[in-house]
């Protein structure tokens, strides 16, 4: 779900239709008798409960994709910025060269999260993966031309600068399952139709609490899953911090 806004505007409408659906059911074709308000109101109870359930299991799935976002920015900025001092152990034109790759790197990370363009973001891991290829033949090179614990030390520290990108990409591909969604909007439908169904003819606006309720959770949900739209992003302040301080080397 990669437009929280759309999410909470569609999930609303449809609800408040499911809502409407149960009072034309409740009024038109089957009333519900008195000795059956018991077993409905249970029928209810127990569909709201389920309901929080799943938002809940599901509000827990975004938060925790959310701050593994988070955790790698920081392994990221960590890797790269170990990797920039350990380039001192290398000959000094190698040491330069990957200083220098680095920094371009550094850049091409920072507008990985902060980019919303998707044509921008294809060109950023295209020049990304370009980087990362120089970076490991300037490490590769110095390695076979010095192979020596040191130097070995920094091809381990390269490495790690590359896996973080890609547990970085990885941890932004993670979301939500489709069938958690498809879950979530079914049982909320079905919530709401009962208690449309269940409603009594002055409390029908009352009802429609609850569709605009389970519209707002739906669209943090959404809004915290999504890496790229919405309100609540990854800031890369690690990322931030570290260019700011190789700026002035």
């Amino acid at each position: 779900m990669n437009e929280p806004i759309l999410v909470f505007m569609f999930s609303l409408v449809v609800m408040v239709l499911s809502v409407l659906v149960g009072v034309f059911l409740a009024r038109k074709v089957r009333p519900v008798q008195d000795d059956e308000r018991d077993d409905l109101g249970l029928v209810i109870n127990a569909s709201l409960t389920l309901l929080a359930l799943i938002i809940g299991f599901s509000f827990s799935m975004a938060v925790s994709r959310y701050d593994q976002r988070k955790n790698y920015e920081e392994e990221e900025a960590n890797a790269i910025g170990t990797e920039y001092v350990r380039a001192d152990l290398l000959p000094a034109d190698s040491a330069a060269q990957v200083r220098q790759l680095l920094k371009q790197y550094l850049d091409q990370r920072l507008l990985f999260y902060t980019t919303h363009d998707p044509r921008q973001l294809a060109a950023i891991n295209n020049e990304t993966a370009k980087l990362q290829d120089k970076m490991w033949a300037a490490v590769q090179s110095a390695a076979k031309a010095q192979p020596t614990p040191p130097v070995a030390l920094v091809v381990a520290g390269m490495n790690d600068v590359l896996n973080r990108q890609g547990y970085t990409q990885a941890a932004w591909w993670n979301r939500i399952p489709k069938g958690a969604w498809s879950l979530m909007a079914t049982l909320g439908i079905c919530c709401s139709l009962l208690i449309g169904y269940g409603s009594h003819k002055k409390g029908i606006l009352l009802f429609t609490v609850l569709p605009f309720l389970v519209s707002i959770a739906f669209v943090l949900i959404a809004d915290i899953d999504s890496p790229r739209s919405g309100v609540i992003h990854v800031a890369p302040q690690n990322l931030i911090s570290l260019a700011q301080s190789l700026r002035g080397q």
